[in-house]
């Protein structure tokens, strides 16, 4: 991924038709995020950040307006294309985890490098060696449910890792945590950013937000300010 400009969203509108009423969740918003950078969409519930971040993660195409990532024309994509764009472009980090609860860590780790059809046994290698990197190498046998939630927000992030995508998306990812593990998380993004990653956090918490490059600030489905 050569291009310096990972996202380039010009004035994208979301609608969404419920009955006879039109509900516009966004409402002409245009971003720029440049490889590498490391920065908070803040906005307080409804304000439209979760939509955004279905857009910006391929999940949902906007209403109107253009959005390119890595160059490639989201809008004009099939599904079967923004599944490969999610698989190749994007790591995913939940405020719930979204660990497999019948799997241990090191298993829901391999799970993106498996739908890339890599062998089980390099799989496991390599997922091994990210969940080593970040201090779980004791707990790649232990199942969720046998894990503290900073430990599964870690096997989170190591999964979303895993196949190293260009750019991480992580929604809340402090959310369901307490003070301790959320302090640790954030440590974790920064050095995440420090080695070169590009990272988009969605968070209605302002002092999650003080913790990164640049903050852009969302309401009512605008950016109001950057």
């Amino acid at each position: 991924m050569d291009h310096l400009q990972v996202i380039d969203i010009k004035n994208i509108s979301k609608v969404y038709k419920t009955g006879e009423e039109y509900l516009k969740v966004l409402d002409n918003i245009s971003l720029s995020v440049n490889k590498g950078e490391y920065l908070a969409i803040l906005g307080p519930s409804g304000s439209g950040k979760s939509t955004l971040m279905n857009i910006l993660g391929c999940l949902d195409k906007p209403s109107e307006g253009s959005y390119f990532l890595a160059g490639k024309d989201i809008n004009n994509s099939t599904e079967n294309e923004l599944a490969d764009i999610r698989k190749e472009y994007i790591g995913f980090i939940f405020q719930k985890f979204n660990l497999l609860p019948k799997l241990t860590a090191v298993e829901n780790v391999m799970l993106p490098l498996l739908y890339k059809g890599f062998s089980d046994i390099d799989a496991r290698n390599i997922a091994s060696e990210r969940l080593s990197n970040l201090g779980l190498s004791e707990r790649m046998n232990h199942k969720p449910n046998e894990l503290s939630g900073g430990q599964q927000q870690r096997v989170a992030i190591a999964r979303a890792l895993v196949s190293n995508p260009p750019l991480l998306l992580a929604d809340e990812p402090t959310g369901n945590l307490d003070t301790k593990s959320g302090i640790e998380v954030m440590k974790l993004f920064q050095t995440l950013h420090e080695m070169g990653h590009t990272i988009i956090l969605i968070t209605h918490d302002p002092e999650i937000a003080k913790k990164v490059q640049r903050v852009v600030y969302i309401r009512d489905g605008k950016i109001y300010k950057e």
